[in-house]
């Protein structure tokens, strides 16, 4: 008899419930959140598992590892999806509910399973991610000398990145209590810019020394931080068996609504991961203002612009541009830069 087990798992316990093939509860218990206690837990009983199912989370990653490691058939569910049919029980909501209603799930094949991504992505994903931070909080420091030396008339104006901090100082020059102010400000801006120069240098160094990396910024519009993130967010291509459906996961298709007469399509869904549908949608809009090079995709966005204009050409392009970086990978082809042989997408 084959067992099913639901964890419901939380920053320092969680929930477990072990369920045979009836449905019936053989054994209940909660520990402390370490895959190594868990899997002697699951295995000291010589069940065997048909699924092992928890909720896609901040833990997950780390979880799933560990229970892969063990062998056992260990499956991450969609939060989503989970949430809507614990919902459904009508019960008190507690750890102890939500892990059978889980272990329950896992028995009737009620779930909708996500990618984990492997150890290698989830350290270019931190690469990213940390990168990006610096640059935010870069971003937000200046905005905010800017903003309050405006309220004392003193304009920043046009400046490069590198000149901002004489700037400043020359303009609060001769105002002490702006001085004071302004110099703590200026000194973790110039130690945010050394640590984001660190991050940038990594992530340059990754992309050099990657040939599938090197391989997509040769599309134009599509650079390295481009490249890194679709790599890493991908992680594994044949997870998707069409290249056309990669637009679509990254929330850059359009939502459909249909009920009785009424069908309709709306705004794009903006579903799945944010940053690489904001990594796609800048480099649809270089590509299609500041790319000098003519090629067959800048010419089949500009068509796109004059009919539904240049919003809607940025968003189609940038659809576009992940279904030809993930054909691309498949198949270990080059961008073609004329039309007659370019890739299909």
């Amino acid at each position: 008899m084959k067992h099913c087990a639901g964890l419901d798992v939380s920053v320092k316990e969680t929930a477990i419930c072990i369920v045979d093939e009836t449905g019936k509860i053989v054994r209940e218990a909660k520990m402390t959140t370490e895959p190594k206690e868990i899997v002697e837990l699951l295995t000291e009983d010589g069940f065997e598992y048909l699924r092992v199912g928890l909720e896609a989370g901040p833990m997950s990653q780390w979880m799933v590892t560990g229970l892969l490691e063990a062998q056992l058939p260990v499956v991450c569910a969609e939060t989503r999806h989970i949430k809507a049919v614990l919902k459904a029980q009508q019960v008190n909501k507690s750890d102890r509910n939500d892990a059978r209603g889980i272990a329950q799930m896992m028995r009737v094949g009620l779930y909708k399973p996500v990618h984990v991504k492997t150890l290698t992505s989830q350290h270019e994903r931190m690469l990213l991610t940390s990168r990006k931070l610096l640059r935010d909080k870069l971003q937000d420091i200046d905005n905010e000398l800017r903003g309050t030396l405006r309220n004392f008339g003193l304009r920043v104006g046009v400046v490069s990145t590198g000149h901002f901090e004489a700037r400043v100082r020359e303009l609060v020059a001769g105002h002490p209590p702006l001085e004071a102010i302004v110099a703590p400000l200026l000194a973790v801006r110039r130690v945010l810019r050394e640590q984001f120069a660190v991050l940038h240098k990594m992530v340059l160094d990754r992309v050099r020394s990657d040939r599938l990396c090197r391989r997509l910024i040769t599309v134009p519009g599509v650079g390295p931080v481009v490249a890194l993130t679709f790599r890493a967010t991908v992680d594994q291509p044949q997870r998707f068996a069409r290249s056309k459906t990669v637009g679509a996961h990254f929330g850059l298709a359009p939502r459909r609504y249909q009920s009785g007469d009424t069908d309709y399509d709306g705004k794009i869904s903006k579903c799945g991961d944010a940053m690489m549908r904001t990594a796609l949608y800048e480099a649809a809009q270089v590509l299609l203002t500041r790319t000098q090079k003519w090629s067959w995709l800048k010419a089949w966005g500009m068509q796109v612009a004059r009919r539904r204009g240049g919003k809607k050409a940025i968003v189609a392009l940038a659809r576009r541009l992940a279904v030809i970086l993930h054909r691309m990978w498949t198949d270990g082809s080059e961008f073609r830069w004329r039309k007659e042989v370019n890739v299909a997408a």
